[in-house]
């Protein structure tokens, strides 16, 4: 079996066309970690991860210091058994996010290695579900925009397919959120789905309060997300409890053992798995099966060129979210119709890289690693 001979690592900012915005936090540069695997035989694997502005140079120095190391001289296809090794040698600073997005950008790069040797798309290589998966918005629901910009920004996605739009909520008062709701609703009508994102704002009792105002409005939602911290599953439980509407968690968990206490504990209806936040392919697959095995549906957060592939290899995926991420760097595109989006049939995770753009927005000159 081939193995690996030399590690590629990077790291490139990409700051987004549009500002964002949430209850905790304002998103202002993208920093992505890559990895670009060779084997002996000359074939080539590239993962990435992402942070939301902190924590990228430490990413590479795990990377560079600990991990890339480990890899020379691997089997390439021994993807269970190398993540393995690299989660246990460091365990001792996980489970958390920076050990997560470091192993990510090392998963995804095998992963795409072993799709470019055997000739298979990722979609198909994973598991082969479906083809296409449905995709609703975010671009347009960030909660710095006044109602009427955000009618306006929810309106536009919807005349352009999108088939559900995702409003962030925790404003200070539980009024302007409501209305804020209400209007986007009225603009879009009963035919498109609309999604909250409170991104871990509320405690317990505003979250039950402000739910218990939305049921009562009729917003018809098709999830709450985030609506507490992430370390809080017994108050998750507790909402899901007093709530109809679908609680949805999973972008700030960094580790299959922390879904199972969500789905174990009835405390949350969707799983929005992060394929960088939980370390890669290996454990983000792990994680989709065990929620068909608690009848949970999948929608992954953000990464939404790496996890189209993964909604159509899985079958209980339901969401795909788009939020343009790599457009500054990359050749490919999603193509979206008629609000889905089908995913691509190239080896590997399908993204065609923009070398020269790359160059132009990397940080440092890549670490070479043999």
């Amino acid at each position: 079996m081939p193995r690996i001979v030399r590690v590629e690592i990077g790291l490139i900012d990409l700051r987004p066309r549009v500002a964002r915005s949430d209850a905790i936090q304002a998103f202002t540069v993208q920093e992505t970690p890559f990895v670009r695997l060779c084997d002996a035989e000359g074939a080539e694997g590239t993962g990435y991860s992402y942070t939301i502005g902190t924590g990228g140079s430490s990413v590479i120095a795990l990377l560079r210091d600990h991990l890339a190391p480990r890899l020379i001289g691997r089997e390439a296809e021994a993807i269970e058994a190398i993540w393995q090794d690299l989660f246990w040698h460091t365990h001792a600073l996980s489970v958390g996010p920076l050990t997560a997005l470091a192993l990510a950008a090392i998963d995804v790069a095998l992963w795409d290695l072993r799709g470019r040797r055997l000739g298979l798309s990722l979609a198909r290589l994973a598991g082969g579900a479906k083809d296409s998966i449905r995709v609703y918005d975010t671009e347009s629901g960030w909660l710095h925009l006044e109602t009427g910009a955000l009618v306006d920004a929810c309106s536009a996605a919807a005349a352009r397919g999108f088939r559900g739009v995702k409003v962030k909520v925790g404003k200070p008062g539980l009024r302007e959120d409501l209305a804020r709701l209400e209007a986007v609703r009225r603009a879009l009508g009963p035919d498109v789905e609309l999604m909250t994102d409170a991104n871990q704002g509320f405690n317990v009792a505003e979250a039950i309060r402000r739910a218990g105002a939305f049921e009562a409005a009729g917003l018809d939602l098709a999830w709450y997300e985030e609506p507490l911290p992430a370390e809080d599953v017994e108050g998750h439980a507790r909402l899901a409890a007093a709530t109809t509407i679908p609680i949805a968690v999973g972008e700030s968990l960094y580790h299959p053992a922390q879904f199972r206490d969500y789905l174990a504990r009835g405390a949350c209806r969707i799983v929005q798995v992060d394929v960088a936040r939980i370390g890669g392919i290996t454990p983000w697959l792990k994680v989709a099966h065990m929620a068909e095995a608690f009848n949970v549906a999948v929608c992954p957060h953000y990464l939404m060129e790496l996890h189209l592939p993964l909604c159509c290899a899985v079958p209980n995926s339901a969401w795909l979210e788009h939020i343009p991420q790599l457009d500054d760097v990359t050749e490919s595109r999603i193509e979206i119709s008629h609000g889905t989006a089908s995913a691509p049939d190239r080896p590997g995770h399908g993204i065609i890289w923009d070398q020269r753009a790359i160059e132009r927005h990397q940080r440092f000159s890549p670490i070479v690693v043999t």
